[in-house]
């Protein structure tokens, strides 16, 4: 379950969340019956729903990269599911393979994300941009200037800006996503201590030291 509460159909007073309730699920209360038309459960909608203003701008957001900036669909794509991988949110991942799919990247570029450093399929100019991505979601923008340099050559300003923007504002949706559990990134940290079958484990680092 996600960790804030989320937002009944009956509890909506803004038009604006009303309507993208219609348009994500019908005439549904989607905390009862949840599922979106795109095959989630939809708790990123009635979570974002406590807050009108911040749903209202993130949709404007959702529209801006797709109808607004100039960048090619194909590369605006790269940097948000690669965004979603360095992250680690297994929502923003999923649901931008799908999206680059009708960004018309082929399924060998799609699986080739993860480990694209050692992947022949990408061109010189998505490997740029991709070697950007994990600078901007890993490195926290730390970018090294021999890299920028070579994006200059290949873009334009306005096409590295509008490339930034769009992929650090997936950041941030990878990063919302697995801090208030949302969707697909509602799961349990991995990284947890695995315990002996019968009491205290031994400490293998000790025994073999041994201190054990």
């Amino acid at each position: 379950m996600p960790r804030l509460n989320q937002v009944p159909r009956a509890e909506v007073r803004d038009q604006f969340t009303l309507n993208m309730y219609d348009f994500m699920f019908g005439d549904r209360d989607p905390v009862a019956e949840p599922g979106t038309v795109g095959g989630t459960t939809g708790d990123w909608w009635t979570v974002f729903a406590q807050s009108p203003a911040a749903l209202r701008h993130a949709v404007r957001g959702f529209r801006l990269y797709r109808e607004e900036v100039s960048i090619r669909a194909d590369h605006r794509e790269l940097g948000q599911i690669r965004a979603g991988w360095v992250v680690g949110s297994q929502f923003v991942f999923s649901q931008h393979c799908k999206a680059c799919r009708s960004a018309g990247l082929s399924e060998e570029k799609i699986a080739a994300i993860p480990s694209w450093q050692t992947a022949d399929c990408y061109d010189h100019t998505e490997r740029l941009l991709l070697a950007y991505t994990d600078c901007l979601a890993g490195q926290q923008g730390r970018v090294p200037e021999t890299l920028f340099a070579q994006l200059r050559e290949v873009f334009t300003d306005q096409e590295i800006l509008e490339f930034s923007y769009t992929t650090t504002m997936y950041v941030m949706h990878a990063i919302m996503s697995r801090a208030l559990r949302l969707e697909f990134d509602d799961r349990d940290d991995p990284v947890v201590e695995v315990g002996g079958e019968d009491g205290e484990p031994l400490d293998i680092g000790a025994a073999t030291s041994g201190r054990g």
